[in-house]
C-alpha cells in the first residue's frame, strides 16, 4: 500500500494538464507518493497525450464521464493507499505543498479531511472561489468560505494563517483519509457534480470525525475548468445540489421549516435571475426542484442511510445566520465581518 495517492479527475482538460502537469510531479512524487490521472471519458485526447508523455503517471480510463463524484468513486476503487489527494487539473501547486497535509493528517487520526490555503491563479493575491481558506454553510446550506462569501473573495493579507476545524474541505484539493472515505461510503454519485464534498465531510462530522485547514499549504486554482462560473447547468447543480444535501442530513426537528425556508429563498433568486434577464439560470431554478421532488423517495433512503452512520453534535460548525441577508440586507461582504466566533 502506497502512503498517498494524488488523483486527478480529468475531463477535457488537455491545456490544464499541459500547463500544471508537470509542476505535479516535481512537486509531488517521492515520499511513497504515486501520481495517478483518472480520465473521465474525455474526448480531446487527454488519455493519450498522458500516456505518450508522461510514462510515470498511472493513468485510469473510465468509459464515460460519470461526473466529479462518480468519477472519483470508480477511480479510488482501483487505487490501495492509505490517504487520497483528490486534485483539480487546473491547479498550480507550489514546492512543499504536499508534505503539510500529510504530516497533519498523520499526526491527527480523528481527521477524516483537510485542504490547503487556496488562492487564485489569475489573481495570485486573493483568495480562489472554490474553497479559499475553509469551507463553512449556513443554517439555510448556503455555502461559504473563509476569504469568500458568493462571488465575492477577499485579497489573502495573513488573516487566514492558523490551523483550524472547517465544516466543509474542497474537491478542488483535499485529502482524505481512506479508512474514512470507505466507512462513510465516498461521494453521493447523484449529486454528479458541485457540493458532494459538503455532503461527504457532513457524513464525516456525524461520524465522529474533524475537518481541518492547513494554511501552511499553498496552493493556485485557476476555477471553471470543468464548468464556468456563469453556466445555468452549474446554477441547476448547485441549487438542486442543496436541496440533496439538506433533506439527506439535516436533524429531524428542523428538517421540514428549514427547507420550507429554503425554496423561498430559491424562488426569490428564480424571480432576480428574471428581471436580470438571465431566463436560462431561473429555468435551471426551477428545473433544479422538479429534479429534487422526482428524486425525493431516493432521497428518503439514502437519509434514513446517513442516520446509521451516527449523528455527533457539530453544530457549532455551522453559521447560526443567514448568509444571503447577511451579505445583500447587512453588506457583510467578508468571513470576519459576520461576526461569528467559527
Amino acid at each position: 500500500m502506497v502512503r498517498c495517492a494524488v488523483v486527478i479527475l480529468n475531463w477535457n482538460g488537455i491545456e490544464f494538464l499541459k500547463k500544471f502537469l508537470p509542476g505535479v510531479l516535481d512537486y509531488s512524487s517521492g515520499n511513497d507518493s504515486i501520481i495517478y490521472i483518472a480520465d473521465n471519458g474525455s474526448q480531446d485526447g487527454s488519455a493519450e497525450y498522458i500516456a505518450e508523455n508522461f510514462k510515470g503517471v498511472n493513468l485510469i480510463r473510465l468509459d464515460k464521464n460519470y461526473g466529479f463524484a462518480g468519477g472519483y468513486n470508480l477511480a479510488l476503487e482501483q487505487i490501495d493507499a492509505r490517504y487520497y489527494v483528490l486534485l483539480n487539473s487546473d491547479i498550480e501547486v507550489t514546492e512543499g505543498w504536499l508534505e503539510p497535509l500529510i504530516s497533519f493528517m498523520e499526526n491527527n487520526p480523528d481527521v477524516a479531511s483537510c485542504q490547503p490555503k487556496i488562492l487564485s491563479f489569475l489573481q495570485k493575491d486573493k483568495f480562489e472561489h472554490a474553497g479559499a481558506a475553509g469551507g463553512f454553510i449556513d443554517k439555510f446550506g448556503y455555502p461559504l468560505c473563509r476569504g469568500r462569501i458568493f462571488d465575492k473573495t477577499e485579497k489573502d493579507e495573513g488573516q487566514y494563517d492558523e490551523q483550524t476545524d472547517i465544516f466543509w474541505s474542497t474537491g478542488a484539493c483535499m485529502v482524505v483519509r481512506v479508512d474514512a472515505w470507505k466507512r462513510c461510503g465516498g461521494f453521493d454519485a447523484d449529486f454528479f457534480a458541485h457540493m458532494e464534498e459538503i455532503d461527504l465531510c457532513w457524513r464525516f462530522h456525524r461520524s465522529g470525525y474533524r475537518v481541518a485547514y492547513i494554511p501552511q499549504s499553498v496552493v493556485y486554482h485557476f476555477g471553471g475548468g470543468a464548468l464556468p462560473y456563469n453556466s445555468p447547468f452549474k446554477t441547476f447543480l448547485n441549487f438542486r445540489n442543496s436541496l440533496y444535501l439538506l433533506y439527506k442530513n439535516l436533524p429531524d426537528r428542523i428538517l421540514h421549516r428549514v427547507l420550507f425556508k429554503r425554496k423561498m429563498l430559491d424562488g426569490i433568486a428564480a424571480l432576480f435571475f428574471l428581471l436580470k434577464g438571465e431566463f436560462k439560470s431561473s429555468l435551471a431554478v426551477w428545473k433544479a426542484h422538479m429534479e429534487y421532488y422526482r428524486n425525493i423517495k431516493r432521497l428518503k433512503e439514502k437519509r434514513r442511510e446517513a442516520g446509521k452512520e451516527g449523528n455527533k453534535d457539530f453544530t457549532g460548525l455551522i453559521l447560526n445566520k443567514n448568509i444571503v441577508f447577511e451579505f445583500y440586507i447587512k453588506r457583510h461582504k467578508t468571513f470576519s465581518s459576520l461576526k461569528t466566533n467559527l
